[in-house]
């Protein structure tokens, strides 16, 4: 038999739909003052993200969200006032003035989330400085139309967008890590408390089994410790058969991608995702703190991207280097056509389950 690796491995059921999908101004002075700013300093996604993180924690206001320039390498920091404008230039970022905050964001994204049908997702955008609505293509009619009322009733802070095909959560029959109901993808293995586990998609246990093998009908490697779904969509997955578990990510070209370390993703920054059906492919991260309405229920805080991903690839890694970002959790289209896919935080399941990338 052959170890598992650290790959992302997708898990996927065969006909069950997931889902998809105060204010403040600068001053003259201010707007003119970061029209003469410095160059800000070139940085890779890395630091990027970590920067980020840094100028908009929200402990002392006046921003709006963050996006990397992977042309220029620098980070673009939306402001609201000079004192975020001097805080982003003297940390080597380039601020820019937008007209809503961050809090009028998220208030007409937990607006917009209240009544959500299935085949839709809300999430900031920061170079559009509004709230983004994707309705797929199972959302028409009746719905569509006060979908779009919502829309337009929020003075200007949100836009729709429609995409090709459903919002699913991508599991179907096939091989890769076995369910007595199907397969998903490995996303990461990590430990805990000195015992090794790995990381997949939540929903691959809710909708298809705590138990794992590596083939289909296979002996039994390891079972769901815990997870979450809806509302998250992540789990925790205990290996209990003495099997190689090494940190990296399969590449599907003979090599792999050995991982270090997990981080949050950044806006703009160029991502790569493996799993069982598609193999490899990449993309680049479009918003963060994604809301998605999947059949199932609503998925919170995921990471939206266009990268392609298809039925079967459920739970596999998204990664940037030697870094884990995402598990996949489930999308639009495919990776002939194009599409979009939605991951939960590795961060935030790391955290939740007290374990480490190892």
């Amino acid at each position: 038999m052959t170890p598992p690796r650290a790959t992302t491995r997708r898990y996927v059921l065969t006909g069950i739909g997931v889902a998809a999908l105060v204010a403040g101004t600068l001053t003259a002075t201010a707007t003119s003052s970061a029209a003469s700013d410095p160059t800000p300093k070139a940085i890779g996604a890395t630091e990027a993200g970590r920067l980020a993180d840094s100028l908009t924690d929200g402990s002392r206001g006046g921003t709006a969200g963050a996006y990397y320039d992977a042309a220029a390498k620098k980070l673009v920091v939306n402001v609201l006032d000079e004192a975020a404008a001097a805080r982003v230039r003297a940390a080597g970022a380039e601020p820019r003035a937008v007209t809503h905050s961050q809090a009028q964001l998220d208030a007409v994204q937990r607006t917009l989330g209240e009544r959500a049908v299935p085949g839709t997702s809300r999430g900031t955008d920061p170079v559009l400085n509004k709230v983004v609505v994707t309705a797929d293509s199972t959302v028409r009619g009746a719905a569509l139309d006060r979908l779009k009322q919502r829309v337009a009733a929020q003075d200007g802070k949100a836009v729709l967008k429609r995409t090709a095909g459903e919002f699913q959560p991508l599991i179907r029959g096939g091989d890769a890590i076995w369910s007595s109901s199907g397969r998903c993808s490995l996303g990461f293995n990590v430990v805990k408390n000195g015992q090794p586990y790995f990381l997949t998609a939540g929903h691959c246990a809710a909708l298809a089994g705590t138990s794992w093998s590596e083939t289909q009908g296979g002996p039994v490697i390891a079972q769901v410790e815990d997870y979450g779904f809806p509302g998250r969509d992540d789990a925790l997955v205990k290996y209990t058969a003495n099997v190689a578990h090494p940190s990296e990510v399969n590449l599907y070209n003979g090599g792999s991608q050995q991982i270090t370390g997990a981080r949050q993703a950044v806006v703009g920054e160029q991502v790569q995702r493996s799993g069982s059906t598609t193999r490899l492919h990449g993309g680049s991260v479009q918003r963060l703190n994604v809301s998605v309405t999947y059949p199932q229920g609503t998925v919170n805080g995921l990471i939206q991207t266009n990268v392609c991903a298809e039925p079967g690839d459920s739970g596999g890694a998204m990664f940037a280097g030697n870094s884990a970002l995402g598990l996949t959790s489930g999308g639009s289209g495919n990776c002939s056509s194009g599409g979009q896919t939605f991951f939960a935080p590795v961060v935030d399941a790391l955290s939740r389950y007290g374990a480490q990338i190892g």
